[in-house]
């Protein structure tokens, strides 16, 4: 029992990270295992018997497939402005120095910090001033805007950390701006690109808040997932969760064996 005891004592850190990890994963468990669920009611909350009916047709749902080609559409196009609009933002933050630049420093990380129904509000407010129709137009300009700020975040701390060596070495060689810029900076900032743009577009596809008061008629995923939870829940919502669960996991898998292949070579 003593060597239990100092075992675990030399072992907290990582028990209590495994704890954590395995709670945090726990929804992710229950959706997928109520994704292979045949209810007997509207509601898939109870477990009844084993059945494949939902992932043999993920789309028996009318309009979820749909509010689900929306979301991923929105999210991106969200991704793509915000991550472009980011990058140039962390630049200019990091390399230049020019009036308000401590000014803006604080207001990237005001999205971050405000309550999400504020923004949403006040995005709202601004569109019905502007005489804006409210739908899939507006939705991406909200997107972008919110996302905007973590992936300034991401890009500026990776710029941070660049050595400005590299850039006057390639320079010594004779490269030109372009070519410095696309040889030597745009990969070595690509791993703080990349990850600001990956949560830019998993931020803009979970949103239901400010999408809930910009959309109009425009229905996301989100939000025939919160409609259709005032009625019944289908199982397909299920399969969709357990799918785009996986397809993250494969992406983070991916990125790995490709981070450690480069090592590999490099070393």
């Amino acid at each position: 029992m003593a060597a239990f005891f100092r075992w675990l004592r030399r072992n907290l850190v990582v028990v209590a990270g495994l704890f954590t990890l395995g709670y945090l994963l726990l929804p992710n468990v229950v959706v997928t295992v109520f994704s292979f669920n045949r209810p007997k009611g509207r509601f898939n909350y109870s477990w009844q018997e084993f059945s494949l009916d939902a992932w043999k047709d993920p789309c028996g749902v009318a309009d979820m497939c749909g509010s689900l080609s929306l979301s991923l559409q929105i999210a991106t196009w969200a991704t793509i402005g915000a991550t472009v609009l980011g990058t140039m933002i962390a630049f200019a933050l990091v390399r230049y120095r020019f009036r308000a630049r401590g000014a803006i420093n604080s207001l990237i990380f005001l999205p971050m910090a405000m309550p999400e129904v504020v923004m949403a509000a006040s995005l709202l407010t601004l569109f019905l001033n502007m005489g804006a129709q409210l739908g899939f137009r507006t939705v991406l300009i909200a997107h972008i805007m919110f996302c905007l700020s973590f992936v300034v975040t991401a890009v500026k701390a990776r710029v941070m950390s660049m050595d400005p060596r590299l850039e006057q070495a390639a320079q010594d060689l004779y490269a030109g701006p372009v070519q410095t810029f696309l040889r030597v900076t745009l990969p070595i900032a690509a791993p703080g690109i990349a990850a600001g743009a990956l949560l830019a577009f998993a931020l803009s596809f979970d949103d239901f808040i400010i999408t809930n008061f910009n959309a109009g008629s425009t229905v996301t995923f989100p939000m025939f997932v919160w409609g259709s939870a005032q009625r019944g829940t289908p199982v397909q919502i299920n399969v969709i969760g357990t799918a785009m669960f996986l397809i993250a996991v494969l992406l983070v898998l991916a990125g790995m064996l490709v981070g450690r292949r480069r090592n590999k070579q490099a070393k």
